[in-house]
């Protein structure tokens, strides 16, 4: 399978930097995670994930891995197993 230029934040992650919303401390939150506990003060800071193909692609289980799919897509919006 070819790989889709949009699935890329997903197979090579890089950093995201955020403001933790309850000390202000700056959190790294990878592409490929979806929360991460802040350095600062404990808390969980969760990143909103834009729409991607993996919302919508028939195909990115495949592509992406089925452990990276699951950690990525929550139960309840998973596509069966075909």
């Amino acid at each position: 399978m070819a790989e889709c230029p949009g699935s890329e934040r997903f197979r090579k992650p890089t950093p995201e930097f955020f403001n933790c919303p309850f000390c202000d401390t700056e959190v790294e939150i990878w592409t490929d995670e979806v929360k991460a506990k802040c350095p600062g003060c404990g808390q969980v800071v969760s990143q909103d994930r834009l729409q991607g193909c993996i919302d919508y692609c028939e195909q990115a289980r495949a592509c992406l891995g089925e452990l990276r799919y699951q950690r990525l897509v929550p139960k309840e919006r998973r596509k069966p197993l075909t």
